[in-house]
């Protein structure tokens, strides 16, 4: 078996409970549509291109650039003022990302239960599990995006909604927010720009124990998981394709008020299900938020000019449970200008 153990347990650890500006509805699903893809985005010329966040410390800025997920595959963006901030840029400054720490005897021995934690129990299928209506809708959307693959009818609904969500993202042309970082990182190379990528160490003092965890979750949560994944891809095409093009153009007031359902909260939600797995989850999460804020202010201190990369979800967070990167850099002090 090659899968390592962090992409679960990371899944687990970093399914982020982040707030959003559109919260998930419970609106019947409407009968699936016919696939299809987005249309090209392209910006050019004298398009404004994405807004950027600036954040100040004296005569110091950092440049914040937000992506939104997901965004079609072959989106072509040209942002003279994203390329003219990398030039003066001494550092530009990625997504944090966690790694949770996992020894290797560790990975070895926690083989068959991570299996285990993967299936369904007692050998059921998704048949089994699901309401005759949603499997109905799986049976659609799996012939369409996964075709067939026997083994995906055994995973739980949660981990049969990850591999809808990613089948489905290729057949559709659609990727994540890497595209942007991507070409950010390329243009940081071009220029000679240093580029840093912040990282959080999660510990995992007992994963055994975060496996026997994940494996409580399973019930109505875990199908609704499913179910809002599958929503996605028979209803939302649309919204997808209208914050694509308002990430392009900088539009920030349709971006924040789009009703497109996410799925991230709604998963996340099975997960909480568990006390010791939601508590974990939190330590995750503000780590994260930890490791990225410390990055940023070390950049603010250092540096005249840096430029960020940030999911616009994550950068927004600011709940009870959870200050974000703009939250805790307000808190802090630091003059923080919204784009226009």
């Amino acid at each position: 078996m090659n899968k390592p153990i962090p992409t679960l347990l990371l899944a687990m650890l970093a399914c982020a409970p982040f707030a959003y500006a559109d919260p998930p509805t419970d609106q019947p699903p409407t009968p699936p549509s016919d696939a299809t893809t987005l249309d090209t985005v392209t910006v050019t010329g004298e398009q404004p291109g994405p807004g950027m966040w600036k954040v100040s410390k004296g005569d110091h800025v950092l440049w914040i650039l937000p992506t939104v997920y997901p965004l079609p595959k072959n989106v072509t963006w040209e942002s003279k003022q994203v390329d003219d901030v990398i030039a003066q840029s001494q550092e530009v400054m990625a997504n944090v990302t966690g790694d949770p720490e996992i020894s290797f005897f560790h990975k070895l021995t926690l083989l068959p239960s991570l299996m285990s934690a993967e299936k369904n129990p007692d050998g059921k299928t998704l048949k089994d599990v699901l309401p005759p209506a949603e499997y109905e809708r799986w049976t659609t959307l799996k012939a369409r995006y996964i075709g067939r693959d026997n083994g995906v009818e055994r995973k739980r609904p949660i981990l049969a909604a990850q591999e809808l969500n990613k089948k489905a993202m290729e057949k559709l042309n659609l990727v994540g927010n890497n595209m942007v970082w991507d070409k950010v990182e390329a243009t940081a190379k071009k220029d000679r720009v240093r580029i840093v990528e912040p990282k959080a160490s999660i510990p995992v003092d007992d994963p055994g124990q975060l496996i026997r965890d994940f494996k409580t979750t399973t019930g109505d949560l875990d199908a609704k998981c499913l179910a809002i994944t599958m929503s996605r891809f028979e209803n939302d095409m649309h919204l997808m394709q209208e914050r694509a093009n308002a990430w392009a153009v900088g539009d920030m007031q349709t971006l924040k008020s789009s009703p497109l359902q996410q799925v991230r909260d709604r998963c996340a939600d099975a997960l909480r299900s568990n006390e010791r797995l939601s508590s974990t989850m939190n330590a995750a999460v503000n780590k994260m938020f930890d490791a990225w804020t410390a990055e940023a202010e070390r950049a603010l201190d250092k540096n005249a000019t840096t430029l960020a990369v940030i999911p616009l979800e994550n950068l927004l967070v600011d709940t009870k449970e959870f200050k974000g990167p703009l939250a805790r850099l307000r808190e802090k002090g630091y003059t923080v200008e919204e784009p226009e």
